[in-house]
């Protein structure tokens, strides 16, 4: 089997939803940090990346939305703006043989948080919402994508922090390998929550203290190249996706490894690669990433597409953001065709991640 390709992608992210959205606000170098309503979210006076405007029941209707949580409607959105496309095919991207693969941290902290404390605040245990429950479950998002668009083939969500959206490309071109289903919808998700600021805020230690947190989930269409059609014409090809894991203090040597493993994997070499695009982790793990793509790539390469970290600390589904940014960026750039990007993903349990992608054609 030929190395499966990515034939489309989609976004919910702080500049809106969809993926010209995204890719015009790239562009201008628009910035989407602003002021949290202390009110609402419940938290100190901070600042963020949110989905401007967002709400499950506004984007995706009355039906169906009522306990809907934001992760959930955030991946449902994503998924249905790539649905939506002018390119794309109902009959192939849903169905039997479709199949859905969700990145994620640990499903909707606040979902889990509100459902254990109800049954602790109750007077028994159990008096809880039922309608809530299904919330508390790390796959109720992937669940969700697929009841509400008819996805019937392999429905895996995974927990993989910043790595994450990584993995689920991995996973997702395993899906094809094996002949499990045709067309793979690769997405990942994060939201803002009172939960996540508060989780984030005792967790990320003084080396970071300051990062914006973002939100959002972005999608892509990975296929056979055999399955690619005039309306869904291949953007980039997957050479290959490696891991490795980084113990205590190995940060750095991890990294550099995983980078390599991924080039020799893909047949490539490092003046191939047209952009190198880090995941920006928080802190000096993000550092120390950037440091070993500009020693493997080049520092103009590291520069080529906007980072990540505009649109904030999307965490989970930072990975899938880069791609999708790769593939923007290189929509306007005539020089990108035929070139690599080189993707890695950091995450402060020592999770590591690189795909080498071969870019093709203009994404919108």
């Amino acid at each position: 089997m030929t190395a499966p390709v990515i034939t489309g992608w989609s976004a919910v992210s702080p500049y809106g939803i969809g993926a010209e959205v995204l890719a015009e606000g790239l562009r201008a170098q628009r910035a989407t940090v602003a002021p949290v309503d202390t009110t609402r979210w419940r938290v100190p006076t901070s600042r963020a990346h949110l989905v401007p405007d967002f709400d499950p029941r506004k984007a995706l209707g009355k039906k169906g939305t009522r306990s809907m949580d934001r992760v959930t409607g955030l991946a449902v959105a994503a998924v249905g703006s790539l649905l939506d496309q002018p390119g794309a095919s109902r009959e192939t991207e849903t169905g039997e043989r479709a199949a859905l693969v969700l990145g994620t941290t640990t499903g909707s902290a606040a979902s889990m948080m509100d459902f254990t404390r109800s049954s602790l605040e109750g007077e028994r245990p159990y008096d809880v919402d039922p309608a809530v429950m299904p919330n508390a479950v790390m796959n109720c998002a992937a669940g969700q994508c697929g009841i509400w668009y008819g996805i019937k083939g392999p429905n895996t969500t995974l927990a993989g922090g910043r790595a994450a959206g990584l993995l689920s490309l991995n996973y997702a071109t395993r899906l094809l390998a094996t002949g499990r289903a045709d067309t793979v919808l690769c997405a990942a998700a994060e939201e803002y929550s009172p939960a996540r600021y508060w989780l984030e805020k005792h967790s990320r230690g003084a080396e970071a203290p300051g990062v914006p947190l973002g939100e959002g989930a972005a999608v892509l269409v990975v296929q056979p190249r055999e399955n690619v059609t005039e309306a869904r014409p291949a953007l980039a090809e997957v050479l290959a996706v490696r891991t490795r894991v980084a113990l205590a203090g190995q940060a750095r040597e991890a990294l550099a490894a995983c980078v390599r493993s991924a080039l020799d994997a893909a047949q490539a070499k490092p003046e191939e690669v047209w952009a190198a695009v880090p995941g920006d982790a928080p802190g000096l793990l993000g550092h120390l990433e950037r440091e070993v793509l500009t020693e493997a790539c080049g520092g103009a390469a590291v520069d080529r597409v906007p980072a990540v970290s505009r649109i904030g600390d999307v965490s989970a589904a930072s990975g899938t953001f880069q791609i999708a940014m790769v593939l923007a960026t290189a929509a306007t750039d005539p020089a990108a065709a035929g070139r690599l990007a080189v993707v890695t993903s950091a995450d402060r349990d020592g999770s590591v991640a690189c795909a080498v992608l071969r870019l093709e054609a203009p994404s919108c």
